[in-house]
């Protein structure tokens, strides 16, 4: 029985991480320029949002994928991928989708410490986040998924 490390390897946890960045905001800018997906005005901040919602998605990914599918078949290996990664990475992109629709409606809200500051923290952040699965999740579609199923793909041939 091989024994387990809890972390991965640096190099893989901070290059695959401003890879995965580049790979989602990417992601985003052929949704809305070749794909005809348009925004508005506000494509240079979105584009940041989808940028860091793939960093944070890999940094948290890593160590699940790394602790989950740690001497598995490679299959077992590529489910791990394309479930972690991808779930995490649209989580953390819609959180920095809500927090700075959070931080545009601030502006209108009550004093921080009341009750009614507190509705509209939880309604607004709900609102936010249905609004990105309904309008954001498709900007990683078809070629955010091409580009996780190739990653998945890699990472399973590199684990044999």
């Amino acid at each position: 029985m091989t024994e387990r490390t809890w972390f991965p390897a640096a190099p893989l946890w901070i290059f695959g991480a401003l890879g995965w960045s580049l790979a989602i905001s990417v992601s985003f800018l052929l949704s809305t320029h070749v794909f005809g997906r348009a925004t508005g005005s506000h494509d240079l901040m979105l584009t940041a949002i989808y940028a860091g919602g793939g960093l944070v998605g890999w940094l948290v990914a890593l160590p699940l994928i790394h602790v989950f599918t740690q001497g598995r078949e490679p299959q077992t290996i590529l489910a791990g991928w394309v479930l972690f990664l991808g779930i995490v990475t649209i989580g953390a992109t819609a959180g920095l989708y809500a927090l700075q629709y959070r931080y545009f409606y601030a502006h209108w809200h009550a004093p921080f410490p009341s009750r009614i500051w507190v509705y509209q923290l939880i309604y607004t952040t709900a609102v936010a986040l249905y609004q990105f699965a309904v309008l954001g999740v498709r900007h990683l579609l078809p070629a955010g998924l091409a580009m996780l199923l190739a990653v998945g793909m890699v990472m399973a041939r590199r684990s044999r």
